[in-house]
C-alpha cells in the first residue's frame, strides 16, 4: 500500500512540475508580449510628444508673425493717415 501512495505522490509531483514549467513558460511569453506592447506605446507617446512640441513651436512662431504683421498694418495705417490728412 505504501508503494501505491508513493507512486501516486510521485506522479502528482511530476505532473505538477510539468504544469509549473508550462505556466512559467506562458508567463515569460506574456511578459515579453507586455514588454513589447509597453515599448510600442512608449514610442507612440514619445512621437506624439515630439509632434506636440514641434507644433507648439510653430504656434509661437505664427503668433510672432501675426504680431509683426499687425504692427506693420498699424504703421501702414499711420502712413496713409499722414499722407492723406487734410491740411488746415
Amino acid at each position: 500500500m505504501e508503494e501505491t501512495n508513493e507512486g501516486k505522490a510521485e506522479k502528482f509531483f511530476k505532473e505538477f512540475g510539468k504544469k509549473m514549467d508550462q505556466f512559467a513558460s506562458e508567463l515569460k511569453d506574456a511578459g515579453n508580449r507586455a514588454e513589447g506592447d509597453l515599448q510600442k506605446k512608449y514610442d507612440e507617446l514619445k512621437a506624439a510628444a515630439q509632434k506636440l512640441k514641434s507644433e507648439a513651436g510653430k504656434k509661437e512662431r505664427w503668433q510672432e508673425v501675426e504680431a509683426s504683421l499687425k504692427k506693420a498694418g498699424e504703421e501702414l495705417e499711420n502712413a496713409f493717415k499722414a499722407a492723406f490728412k487734410k491740411k488746415n
